[in-house]
């Protein structure tokens, strides 16, 4: 008999997937408004933090450049503690996503992990940004009980989280190791670093 091959389905889908978002690029449009949109998101949640908003305030006028691959973005402290888009020019800060496969980083994501970054720049400005990654988070059940009161609110939130925790249960389950004989490693790849 012949032998088995050993590459789990997962990694084969994830290999495919890497080659395949090599080939396409957004249109230039649809990457602004996209960065337009986020911008927005994000602002909107640091409106709901005031000392978050304070430590931007002191970094008014600074620049990180975000990168992942072929696509950046850049943002830059305003005088109100928000962001906003600021244009091409170097960046005082740059952090770069070290992992190149969509696939991957939305795997590490639904396992709660944060993505690998190369940190490049000025160090306390870094260390604010890390700040606000630990501590600045959305409360999506607030914002949704403003719309349809706090009891739909929270059961569309406990919906969502135990969805959520399926979800990851399910990934992890696929990507640790072999459920059935001969079903390979179930790895997309590394773990990523924080």
């Amino acid at each position: 008999m012949g032998t088995m091959a050993t590459q789990s389905p997962f990694s084969l889908l994830a290999e495919a997937f890497s080659k395949l978002t090599e080939k396409l690029s957004a249109p230039t449009w649809l990457v602004e408004e996209m960065q337009h949109r986020s911008v927005l998101f994000l602002n909107h949640v640091l409106m709901q933090e005031p000392e978050a908003q304070a430590r931007l305030l002191k970094q008014q006028g600074r620049v990180v450049r975000l990168q992942w691959r072929d696509l950046a973005m850049q943002l830059s402290a305003t005088p109100a503690g928000l962001l906003e888009l600021a244009p091409e020019a170097t960046p005082d800060l740059l952090l770069t996503v070290t992992d190149a496969s969509p696939l991957t980083l939305a795997q590490g994501v639904l396992r709660g992990e944060r993505p690998a970054v190369r940190i490049e720049g000025d160090v306390q400005f870094a260390a604010e940004v890390n700040w606000l990654v630990d501590n600045v988070r959305w409360d999506a059940e607030e914002d949704l009980a403003r719309f349809i009161g706090d009891a739909p609110a929270h059961t569309i939130a406990n919906v969502a989280r135990s969805a959520a925790a399926s979800l990851r249960q399910f990934v992890g389950k696929a990507t640790s190791g072999p459920s059935a004989p001969g079903s390979g490693s179930g790895s997309f790849g590394g773990k990523a670093d924080s």
